[in-house]
């Protein structure tokens, strides 16, 4: 089946959705998501928005610690353009009904590990899924957005690809999941905005959908990609057999909690001046380093000082689901470990979310922007989504109508049913483990080399696979992941430094001047 639209939107999260509903009032536009509208990275969100929105900050201050926090290799232009349209970015939000926390002196603004001020405008510790509830509300109502869900984006159309000289991306094939159907999906432009790649690690606090899905597709077209190396390592989530991927949200050590040793030993002053408030690469390399001095499982965050009332008003959902497992954040501290959260790097990107393929534009997660720098500040990634969604949508509205090329149907036809659906699930726990292994939150040149090699041979069986069977969810998400892994570890083996996110026991010093990885693909002429 071929169908065509205006815009194409690959990911349902903050930035898909934004970018769907300014569009939506005079363009047609497809909305694809992997699961509900409601399942994405933006509904984990806990934290908040970073926007300067009191008189007793400043834009500077704001632009000031994004830039410290990313260990200075931040793009000064874009850093400047999110932070400054961030108050209009909220104001936004705000009209579309999403219900702020606020206090008698009006919205609360809570503080986060590396701000300076009081900056993260919030839903009590349920941010991302209070915005994201009120605009997929909005977008199932709108008639001008068609909703996919349970359909996974397999590969875009290119100019390339089509065998023509025009360079653009034309849409998308794509995977209905229920039916087993590939759609052909045309759009004169298309929007990627699936999110990051923490599925990659054995760890993560993010969900089962992250799987670097836009970033290999991308890849695969031609797209420039950077900074890959840079994968943040939330500290503090939730260490418990039975809890999968619980952040522990940043706010907690911005309101006074403590990182102890099993014995009450608090640590963090002794790796930072700032403490529990350092920026989260500090945190988390210093939880790393305490646990593998000590032999420890896990170390413990500790806030049961301040009153069972304050608690129970600023994070209702972390003490809900500590009291589920047993853990009375009231009385006793959090057990917790780093695991793999945010990827900084992704498809290189200018002002206006365009990427160097004509039509595509890439928002939030998957892109490198220049904000984030080595380190993502807390809280700035759903104004990243917001603030180029916007952008991405201006731009796209000022372009002209254009015709579409005749596109060809997915060819199935030399294909077969997998007869081993065992190697799919091999290879994906062998990347994953390793992955966590060699390429973690410390790293030296023997790991990444080593997994460097274990790549390599995954990605010949995976193409093999991918080649000779039909396509299925599991098997194009396992084809991203081991894009995305490579991707990672060859820009962590160009990086000879230690770097915000990127720390090598090889190159442990600071380069003097702050350079991004960036990579480029050669095309087959068959592709």
């Amino acid at each position: 089946m071929t169908l065509r639209f205006d815009v194409l939107i690959i990911g349902s999260g903050l930035a898909g959705q934004a970018a769907a509903l300014r569009l939506a009032q005079t363009r047609k536009v497809a909305l694809i998501s992997k699961r509900a509208l409601e399942d994405s990275a933006s509904s984990w969100a806990q934290g908040g928005i970073a926007a300067v929105l009191d008189n007793h900050d400043s834009i500077e201050a704001h632009i000031r610690d994004t830039i410290s926090a990313g260990a200075h290799l931040n793009d000064p232009r874009a850093t400047r353009f999110v932070i400054e349209n961030g108050r209009r970015a909220v104001d936004w939000l705000i009209a579309q009904g999403v219900p702020f926390t606020r206090d008698e002196a009006g919205y609360h603004l809570a503080q986060e590990g590396g701000h300076s001020a009081r900056r993260v405008i919030h839903v009590a510790d349920a941010t991302g899924l209070a915005v994201q509830t009120t605009l997929t509300h909005k977008v199932r109502q709108h008639p001008n957005i068609l909703s996919l869900e349970h359909h996974i984006a397999v590969d875009l159309i290119t100019g390339d690809k089509l065998g023509l000289t025009d360079g653009r991306c034309h849409g998308a094939y794509v995977l209905d999941t229920v039916s087993g159907e590939v759609l052909t999906l045309g759009a004169r432009h298309t929007v990627i905005a699936t999110g990051g790649a923490g599925k990659v690690y054995l760890y993560t606090t993010n969900p089962d959908t992250s799987t670097g899905d836009g970033i290999a597709m991308a890849w695969r077209a031609g797209c420039r990609v950077a900074n890959m190396e840079f994968i943040q390592f939330h500290p503090t989530c939730l260490y418990h057999p039975q809890a999968k991927s619980f952040l522990i949200s940043e706010a907690v050590r911005g309101e006074g909690g403590r990182l102890l040793l099993p014995d009450g030993t608090r640590f963090m002053p002794a790796h930072d001046r700032r403490a529990e408030l350092a920026p989260r690469d500090v945190v988390a390399r210093a939880i790393d380093f305490e646990m593998k001095k000590s032999g420890l499982d896990c170390v413990y965050l500790d806030i049961s000082h301040k009153p069972a009332a304050f608690l129970a008003e600023h994070f209702p959902n972390i003490q809900a689901r500590c009291l589920e497992l047993g853990i009375d954040i009231t009385r006793q501290p959090i057990p917790v470990v780093p695991a793999a959260h945010y990827t900084c790097g992704g498809v290189v990107t200018d002002l206006r979310a365009r990427t160097n393929i004509a039509g595509l534009y890439v928002a939030g997660e998957a892109s490198c922007t220049g904000l984030h720098g080595a380190n993502r500040l807390a809280s700035n990634s759903l104004l990243e989504c917001l603030v180029f969604a916007e952008a991405a949508a201006t731009d796209i509205l000022e372009q002209p109508e254009g015709e579409l090329p005749e596109l060809p149907p997915w060819d199935a036809s030399r294909v077969s049913d997998p007869d081993e659906e065992i190697v799919i699930a091999h290879n994906w726990y062998e990347l994953r483990r390793f992955m966590w292994d060699y390429v973690g939150i410390v790293r030296t040149t023997k790991r990444l080399q080593r997994a460097q090699n274990r790549i390599r041979l995954l990605m010949r069986e995976i193409d093999d696979f991918y080649s000779l069977f039909r396509v299925s969810h599991d098997l194009i998400e396992l084809r991203n992941l081991v894009v995305t892994a490579d991707l990672i570890i060859r820009c962590a083996l160009r990086r000879h430094e230690s770097r915000g996110l990127h720390s090598s026991r090889n190159y442990p010093e600071t380069l003097t001047h702050a350079r991004n990885t960036t990579l480029k693909r050669r095309l087959r002429p068959d592709r």
